[in-house]
């Protein structure tokens, strides 16, 4: 067995009841339900959509105190309610030249160093970063010998996706793949999971280097979008990798400031150079975050 064999093909008894716990997810039509998902999210019958937000606010005890626009009512569609703004002063942002912020709210799902070019999935579960930026090895070995943080955001979270650090968007990539879900219980039982999954690979320059923010999609995420971006990344679903270029284009955006939105909830990566400032000791897997603490 070669050294450079992902790990998950050592997997524990727990892993191989996640992974049994899991399988019904292959046999899943994942896009043709993630499309009626899409569908379903913006209908704008006034009883169904207040009845299918009133639902989500009591299950997962969704804080409507937060938002700009506390009244369910008055929401279009779910959607809308699922990506509403929320209020500046209940995520202030920390400050610091050298202080990287979490850009989502969410549950670390894992964080640490990437070593030889793999990044921690789960236990007994890695993948390399060459899969998960869409098989670039320029841009994988910026990477190398990085950080990487894993951010998974529940249904009650916050799901637009704020800049950790200011910086000057250089590329954006779709990376076409499975609808797996990203629940904790799907990353400990697919190997590879955020390097399958359909994906979209933004890519900045910052005072640190070079820094990745990619988001993840997710069975049942409608959609995937950027504030660059006209309209949705998702759908449609392509089969090919699609490669968009910003250098010229002058695009910077400061830290704390929005930069995308999940229309469900779904998976941040974020990954940093060598040079760039390391992760205090304060966060571990499993830890709540919110946008703006400090990760640095």
């Amino acid at each position: 067995m070669s050294n450079n064999e992902p790990k998950q093909t050592r997997v524990s008894g727990t892993s191989k009841k996640d992974f049994w716990l899991t399988l019904p997810q292959y046999c899943l039509p994942q896009h043709l339900l993630s499309r009626l998902m899409h569908r379903i999210c913006r209908l704008t019958i006034p009883w169904f959509k207040n009845r299918i937000i009133s639902i989500i606010i009591r299950q997962y005890k969704v804080d409507m105190t937060e938002a700009v626009n506390p009244d369910i009512n008055s929401y279009q569609h779910f959607n809308a309610f699922f990506t509403r703004k929320i209020k500046a002063e209940t995520r202030p942002i920390a400050v610091g030249n050298d202080v990287i912020v979490s850009p989502v709210d969410g549950c670390i799902s894992q964080l640490g160093f990437i070593e030889k070019g793999r990044i921690v999935q789960a236990k007994g579960h890695d993948y390399s970063t060459l899969e998960l930026l869409g098989g670039d090895p320029a841009l994988a070995a910026q990477f190398d010998g990085g950080q990487f943080a894993t951010i998974y955001l529940s249904p009650r979270d916050y799901h637009r996706i704020h800049m950790p650090v200011s910086g000057k968007l250089m590329r954006m990539r779709y990376i076409p793949g499975k609808l797996f879900s990203v629940n904790p219980l799907t990353v400990r039982g697919v190997p590879r999971l955020f390097a399958r999954n359909e994906r979209v690979v933004t890519v900045f320059e910052t005072d640190s280097g070079p820094m990745a923010l990619i988001l993840v999609g997710a069975i049942f995420v409608g959609s995937m979008e950027t504030v660059w971006h006209e309209g949705e990344i998702t759908p449609p679903y392509t089969k090919g990798i699609l490669d968009w270029h910003y250098a010229d284009a002058h695009i910077r955006l400061n830290k704390g400031e929005e930069m995308g939105r999940f229309n469900m909830g779904s998976t941040v990566v974020l990954l940093l150079p060598p040079d760039a400032p390391t992760w205090t000791d304060k966060w571990k897997a499993e830890m709540k975050i919110k946008l703006g603490q400090a990760l640095t």
